[in-house]
């Protein structure tokens, strides 16, 4: 079977349990200078517990399902509760479960969100099977795709990207990819440079992309001329609270975000990426693929949970499209 889609990355069972009572405390300690915190040794209540299914390539796969592709998700769970959870939730939403791997020998990854409402939340989170694939795991005959979407990747799982790209170039499937956190630069610097000329989509945040090239945060401009470089394709930086910048190498495209509630922001990155890819796969165009990201990033920290919120195709939310300023680079 060929698919529109094919996703990778992680796949957690997720728990999360919000209280009022969390208190955040400013301390030079903490990497953010601000701490969630519960008192040593005492019992907090919790006003909200709930379960769901997350993981960036989970995510990404259901906004796809949603967004009417043929998806499928290729990546390992355990023979565990977890792991059937999400099996099933993942037919339920439509994603294909013919390339999911499941292990006995590696539990199913899983994360607590604990949140403070209408402030913010904190994940603790335990690696699992989807962190331990390589590429020995593949059935690169059951491989077939028009795109193939990374979600970040940790452990060793990061390194089975290699053959897994050179596979696609080979096999004329496009490739879209949000490869680069902490564990990522780890691996050196000329190793990711490695991958992205094998890119044709590249997703960022800002921090991200200035770990990457090594430039200063603000210089924006720098940043995108390096990446330029790097990636044959499309680079998308995201920029939190104030939006996003798209480089195709001949123009920057940017947009703001629309104002809205926030329930919970967990996921927000995933809906983003994912619905930029469905949106350029709809018409090959930028501007659209920004604005269907914007708004399933908007949709989905209405709710609880990285995938309750996403939107189907046809919606776009209550919010109006955003604008999307283009300019010759």
């Amino acid at each position: 079977m060929e698919y529109d889609v094919i996703t990778l990355g992680s796949a957690t069972q997720d728990i999360f349990m919000a209280s009022k009572d969390l208190q955040v405390v400013e301390d030079d300690k903490f990497i953010a200078k601000k701490g969630l915190c519960v008192s040593l040794g005492s019992k907090m209540k919790m006003d909200d517990v709930s379960f769901a299914m997350g993981g960036c390539g989970t995510n990404a796969a259901v906004t796809f399902a949603r967004q009417g592709l043929k998806v499928a998700y290729l990546g390992l769970i355990g023979k565990d509760c977890f792991g059937q959870t999400v099996k099933d939730e993942l037919v339920a939403q439509g994603v294909s479960s013919d390339l999911l791997i499941e292990s006995d020998k590696y539990p199913t990854a899983f994360s607590v969100i604990l949140s403070l409402p209408e402030v913010d939340r904190s994940i603790f989170k335990k690696l699992g099977a989807c962190h331990e694939m390589t590429d020995a795991d593949f059935n690169f005959d059951k491989i077939k795709a028009k795109w193939i979407y990374a979600g970040s990747l940790s452990g060793q799982a990061y390194k089975s990207l290699d053959k897994l790209f050179e596979f696609a170039k080979a096999n004329k499937i496009k490739i879209a990819v949000s490869p680069v956190g902490q564990s990522q630069l780890g691996e050196g610097l000329e190793r990711t440079k490695g991958l992205l000329d094998k890119v044709d989509i590249l997703f960022v945040n800002q921090e991200e992309a200035a770990r990457l090239v090594q430039i200063d945060f603000n210089q924006e401009d720098e940043i995108f001329k390096k990446l330029d470089e790097w990636v044959n394709g499309i680079v998308v930086m995201t920029k939190g609270p104030k939006g996003v910048v798209v480089s195709d190498g001949e123009y920057h495209y940017s947009a703001g975000i629309p104002k809205s509630g926030i329930v919970d922001r967990t996921g927000a990155g995933d809906a983003f990426s994912s619905a930029f890819l469905a949106g350029y796969m709809e018409k090959e165009d930028i501007v659209n693929a920004i604005q269907l990201a914007t708004a399933n990033a908007t949709s989905v920290i209405q709710e609880m949970g990285a995938t309750n919120g996403l939107l189907k195709k046809g919606e776009w939310g209550e919010w109006e499209k955003v604008e999307v300023k283009k300019d010759k680079i």
